[in-house]
């Protein structure tokens, strides 16, 4: 499911408040994704001579099914596929890890947006990264500034890609 690699790319570490503000929509989609490119192997393209400036790419850490699906990182919010494969990359054991360490019991119905239920797969996806490690989720931590939840839960915050 999960490479071990690290990158340097990784301002907030997880912690119980940082994945809470994901659930409830305080975040970024983008910023959402890269809370999981890094921990899927893909590399941010810094250097000046980089041909895709700011793009995260396959590394060599990328697990090899995810590479050779999305050799740039993919919107795992936004785009299906994307999406269905984080889903199935989180093993069976793990699946419940959102429930049982977050107390998240979903979202109610008029919640149920494709975008929410996919940032509870991510969470959820993240939750059994910790686990696989052998990581406890610190109840502390490092929080980005949080966004005002969206107006248009569907449209989600300004700079976030259309979901599909």
């Amino acid at each position: 499911m999960v490479s071990p690699a690290t990158s340097p790319f990784d301002p907030y570490p997880l912690s119980r408040p940082l994945l809470e503000a994901v659930l409830a929509d305080r975040l970024s989609d983008r910023f959402v994704c890269t809370l999981i490119w890094p921990r899927l192997g893909y590399q941010l393209q810094t250097a000046p001579a980089a041909e895709h400036p700011g793009a995260w790419i396959a590394g060599p850490a990328t697990p090899p099914e995810w590479g050779e699906a999305f050799p740039e990182a993919p919107e795992l919010i936004a785009t299906r596929p994307a999406s269905v494969r984080l889903t199935r990359s989180i093993p069976a054991e793990h699946k419940q890890l959102l429930k049982q360490q977050l107390g998240f019991a979903g979202y109610r119905i008029g919640e149920l947006y494709p975008r929410r239920t996919r940032r509870a797969t991510a969470v959820n996806w993240l939750l059994a990264h910790l686990a696989l490690r052998g990581e406890p989720l610190p109840e502390v931590g490092p929080l980005p500034p949080l966004l005002e939840p969206p107006a248009d839960p569907v449209k989600g915050h300004p700079g976030d890609p259309p979901v599909g």
